[in-house]
Protein backbone atom coordinates (compact mmCIF):
# COMPACT_ATOMS: atom_id res chain seq x y z
CA UNK A 1 0.00 0.00 0.00
CA UNK A 2 3.26 2.49 0.82
CA UNK A 3 4.59 1.46 -2.36
CA UNK A 4 1.50 2.36 -4.17
CA UNK A 5 1.19 5.70 -2.70
CA UNK A 6 4.96 6.48 -3.41
CA UNK A 7 4.13 5.82 -6.86
CA UNK A 8 0.97 7.84 -7.19
CA UNK A 9 2.58 11.10 -5.35
CA UNK A 10 5.90 10.04 -7.98
CA UNK A 11 3.65 10.31 -11.58
CA UNK A 12 1.61 13.23 -10.30
CA UNK A 13 4.66 15.28 -9.70
CA UNK A 14 5.79 14.41 -13.09
CA UNK A 15 2.94 14.51 -15.20
CA UNK A 16 3.59 18.43 -14.94
CA UNK A 17 7.04 18.48 -15.90
CA UNK A 18 6.12 16.33 -18.97
CA UNK A 19 3.32 18.69 -20.33
CA UNK A 20 4.53 21.88 -22.30
CA UNK A 21 3.65 24.60 -25.46
CA UNK A 22 4.55 22.28 -28.83
CA UNK A 23 3.74 22.71 -32.54
CA UNK A 24 2.24 20.12 -34.71
CA UNK A 25 2.90 19.05 -36.82
CA UNK A 26 6.41 18.69 -35.60
CA UNK A 27 8.16 17.90 -38.74
CA UNK A 28 7.04 18.88 -42.46
CA UNK A 29 8.91 18.76 -45.91
CA UNK A 30 10.94 22.38 -46.46
CA UNK A 31 9.39 24.43 -48.89
CA UNK A 32 5.76 23.54 -47.93
CA UNK A 33 3.39 25.67 -48.95
CA UNK A 34 -0.10 26.36 -47.23
CA UNK A 35 0.63 24.79 -43.94
CA UNK A 36 -1.56 24.93 -40.46
CA UNK A 37 0.70 24.71 -37.46
CA UNK A 38 -1.28 24.17 -34.68
CA UNK A 39 -0.12 25.03 -30.98
CA UNK A 40 -0.96 22.58 -28.23
CA UNK A 41 -0.74 24.31 -24.76
CA UNK A 42 -1.54 22.67 -22.02
CA UNK A 43 -2.54 24.23 -18.46
CA UNK A 44 0.61 22.81 -15.69
CA UNK A 45 -0.73 24.63 -13.11
CA UNK A 46 -3.75 23.10 -10.43
CA UNK A 47 -4.42 26.21 -9.22
CA UNK A 48 -4.49 28.67 -11.50
CA UNK A 49 -6.03 29.15 -15.26
CA UNK A 50 -3.90 29.67 -18.86
CA UNK A 51 -5.03 33.16 -19.50
CA UNK A 52 -2.63 34.29 -22.21
CA UNK A 53 0.25 32.92 -24.76
CA UNK A 54 2.35 34.53 -26.76
CA UNK A 55 4.09 32.98 -29.77
CA UNK A 56 7.33 34.68 -31.62
CA UNK A 57 8.26 33.59 -35.19
CA UNK A 58 11.83 33.01 -36.32
CA UNK A 59 13.30 36.49 -37.28
CA UNK A 60 15.81 34.22 -39.52
CA UNK A 61 13.41 32.07 -41.44
CA UNK A 62 10.49 33.64 -41.44
CA UNK A 63 7.25 31.99 -42.74
CA UNK A 64 5.16 34.18 -45.02
CA UNK A 65 1.80 34.96 -45.16
CA UNK A 66 0.44 33.94 -41.75
CA UNK A 67 -3.15 33.86 -40.84
CA UNK A 68 -4.50 33.31 -37.14
CA UNK A 69 -7.94 30.98 -36.87
CA UNK A 70 -10.08 32.71 -34.01
CA UNK A 71 -10.26 30.85 -30.85
CA UNK A 72 -13.71 30.86 -28.97
CA UNK A 73 -13.17 32.60 -25.65
CA UNK A 74 -9.82 34.28 -26.97
CA UNK A 75 -8.64 37.74 -28.47
CA UNK A 76 -5.52 37.48 -30.68
CA UNK A 77 -3.44 39.97 -31.81
CA UNK A 78 -0.70 40.14 -34.59
CA UNK A 79 2.59 41.90 -34.62
CA UNK A 80 4.49 42.45 -37.77
CA UNK A 81 8.24 43.53 -38.66
CA UNK A 82 9.67 44.76 -42.14
CA UNK A 83 12.17 42.03 -43.85
CA UNK A 84 15.54 43.63 -44.87
CA UNK A 85 15.21 42.15 -48.30
CA UNK A 86 12.11 40.87 -49.73
CA UNK A 87 10.98 37.44 -50.47
CA UNK A 88 10.02 36.75 -54.10
CA UNK A 89 6.75 34.19 -54.34
CA UNK A 90 4.45 32.58 -56.78
CA UNK A 91 2.03 35.40 -55.55
CA UNK A 92 4.50 38.34 -55.47
CA UNK A 93 7.61 40.09 -53.20
CA UNK A 94 6.74 39.56 -49.38
CA UNK A 95 8.09 42.44 -47.35
CA UNK A 96 5.93 42.09 -43.98
CA UNK A 97 5.86 38.96 -42.02
CA UNK A 98 4.20 38.18 -38.74
CA UNK A 99 6.68 38.85 -35.89
CA UNK A 100 4.78 36.92 -32.73
CA UNK A 101 0.93 36.60 -32.17
CA UNK A 102 -0.71 36.96 -28.55
CA UNK A 103 -3.76 35.55 -27.51
CA UNK A 104 -5.55 36.73 -24.73
CA UNK A 105 -8.55 34.96 -22.84
CA UNK A 106 -11.88 36.93 -22.89
CA UNK A 107 -13.58 34.41 -20.22
CA UNK A 108 -11.92 31.95 -17.97
CA UNK A 109 -8.83 30.46 -20.21
CA UNK A 110 -7.51 26.94 -19.85
CA UNK A 111 -8.51 25.32 -16.86
CA UNK A 112 -6.10 22.62 -14.90
CA UNK A 113 -6.19 19.36 -16.40
CA UNK A 114 -7.16 20.67 -19.95
CA UNK A 115 -5.33 22.35 -22.85
CA UNK A 116 -5.88 24.76 -25.56
CA UNK A 117 -5.17 24.37 -29.56
CA UNK A 118 -4.12 28.26 -31.22
CA UNK A 119 -3.90 27.52 -35.15
CA UNK A 120 -2.45 29.87 -37.73
CA UNK A 121 -2.24 28.82 -41.61
CA UNK A 122 1.17 29.73 -43.67
CA UNK A 123 1.56 30.32 -47.19
CA UNK A 124 5.19 28.81 -46.93
CA UNK A 125 7.81 27.33 -44.83
CA UNK A 126 11.57 28.19 -45.45
CA UNK A 127 13.39 26.43 -47.92
CA UNK A 128 16.08 25.48 -45.93
CA UNK A 129 15.39 21.62 -43.92
CA UNK A 130 16.31 22.32 -40.33
CA UNK A 131 14.71 23.50 -37.07
CA UNK A 132 12.63 26.07 -36.96
CA UNK A 133 12.15 27.66 -33.25
CA UNK A 134 8.98 29.09 -32.08
CA UNK A 135 9.74 30.28 -28.61
CA UNK A 136 6.73 31.22 -26.22
CA UNK A 137 5.31 32.71 -23.13
CA UNK A 138 2.33 31.12 -21.24
CA UNK A 139 0.47 33.30 -18.72
CA UNK A 140 -1.01 32.15 -15.96
CA UNK A 141 -4.48 33.90 -13.77
CA UNK A 142 -1.90 34.17 -10.75
CA UNK A 143 0.57 36.30 -12.90
CA UNK A 144 3.39 33.96 -13.32
CA UNK A 145 4.99 33.85 -16.34
CA UNK A 146 6.45 30.32 -17.74
CA UNK A 147 9.27 30.80 -20.47
CA UNK A 148 9.32 28.35 -22.93
CA UNK A 149 12.50 29.36 -24.74
CA UNK A 150 15.06 27.28 -24.38
CA UNK A 151 16.34 24.91 -27.12
CA UNK A 152 17.88 21.51 -26.63
CA UNK A 153 21.58 21.20 -27.65
CA UNK A 154 24.55 18.87 -26.84
CA UNK A 155 25.12 20.36 -23.16
CA UNK A 156 21.39 19.95 -22.52
CA UNK A 157 19.76 17.67 -24.32
CA UNK A 158 16.57 18.05 -22.35
CA UNK A 159 16.10 21.47 -21.21
CA UNK A 160 13.46 22.10 -18.66
CA UNK A 161 11.34 24.51 -20.55
CA UNK A 162 11.83 23.29 -24.33
CA UNK A 163 10.94 26.03 -26.85
CA UNK A 164 8.22 24.36 -29.72
CA UNK A 165 10.31 23.57 -32.79
CA UNK A 166 9.42 22.31 -36.27
CA UNK A 167 11.80 20.26 -38.27
CA UNK A 168 11.71 21.03 -41.90
CA UNK A 169 13.27 17.59 -44.18
CA UNK A 170 15.08 17.90 -46.91
CA UNK A 171 12.49 17.58 -50.13
CA UNK A 172 13.75 14.76 -52.41
CA UNK A 173 15.81 15.42 -55.26
CA UNK A 174 13.94 15.14 -58.76
CA UNK A 175 14.98 11.71 -60.48
CA UNK A 176 16.83 11.80 -64.14
CA UNK A 177 14.44 9.71 -66.74
CA UNK A 178 16.77 6.55 -67.78
CA UNK A 179 17.79 6.62 -71.16
CA UNK A 180 17.53 3.34 -73.42
CA UNK A 181 19.46 2.47 -76.46
CA UNK A 182 17.69 0.16 -79.12
CA UNK A 183 20.38 -3.12 -79.20
CA UNK A 184 19.67 -6.31 -81.45
CA UNK A 185 19.84 -9.60 -79.82
CA UNK A 186 21.96 -7.68 -77.08
CA UNK A 187 25.08 -8.02 -79.43
CA UNK A 188 25.39 -4.04 -78.84
CA UNK A 189 24.85 -3.08 -82.67
CA UNK A 190 21.82 0.19 -82.36
CA UNK A 191 18.99 -0.27 -84.86
CA UNK A 192 20.67 2.18 -87.25
CA UNK A 193 23.95 -0.48 -87.35
CA UNK A 194 21.83 -3.43 -87.69
CA UNK A 195 19.98 -1.45 -90.62
CA UNK A 196 23.55 -0.58 -92.35
CA UNK A 197 24.68 -4.34 -92.59
CA UNK A 198 21.32 -5.76 -93.91
CA UNK A 199 21.65 -3.22 -96.60
CA UNK A 200 25.21 -4.20 -97.54
CA UNK A 201 24.35 -7.54 -97.72
CA UNK A 202 21.37 -6.76 -100.37
CA UNK A 203 23.79 -4.72 -102.12
CA UNK A 204 26.22 -7.87 -102.13
CA UNK A 205 23.70 -10.38 -103.46
CA UNK A 206 22.13 -8.05 -106.42
CA UNK A 207 26.30 -7.69 -107.30
CA UNK A 208 26.45 -11.42 -107.37
CA UNK A 209 23.44 -11.60 -109.45
CA UNK A 210 24.88 -9.21 -112.04
CA UNK A 211 28.44 -10.99 -112.11
CA UNK A 212 26.52 -14.63 -112.86
CA UNK A 213 24.33 -13.12 -115.32
CA UNK A 214 27.52 -11.22 -117.76
CA UNK A 215 29.26 -14.98 -117.08
CA UNK A 216 26.61 -16.76 -118.67
CA UNK A 217 26.52 -14.16 -121.80
CA UNK A 218 30.23 -14.91 -122.65
CA UNK A 219 30.26 -17.07 -125.48
CA UNK A 220 29.92 -20.89 -124.67
CA UNK A 221 28.22 -20.15 -121.37
CA UNK A 222 31.40 -21.14 -118.91
CA UNK A 223 33.80 -19.13 -117.35
CA UNK A 224 37.22 -18.52 -119.11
Amino acid sequence: MAVAAVLGATLLTATPAAAHVTVHPTTLPAGSSDVELTFRVPNERDDANTVGLQVFFPSDLPLLTVDVLPVPGWTDKVDTRTLATPVRTDDGEVSVVVSDVTWTATAGGIAPGQYEDFAVAAGQVPSASGPVVFKALQTYSSGEVVRWIEVASSQDPDPQNPAPVLTLTPTAAPTAAPTTTASTGGSGTTAAEGLAAAALVVSLVALAGVVVLLVRRRPGGSPP
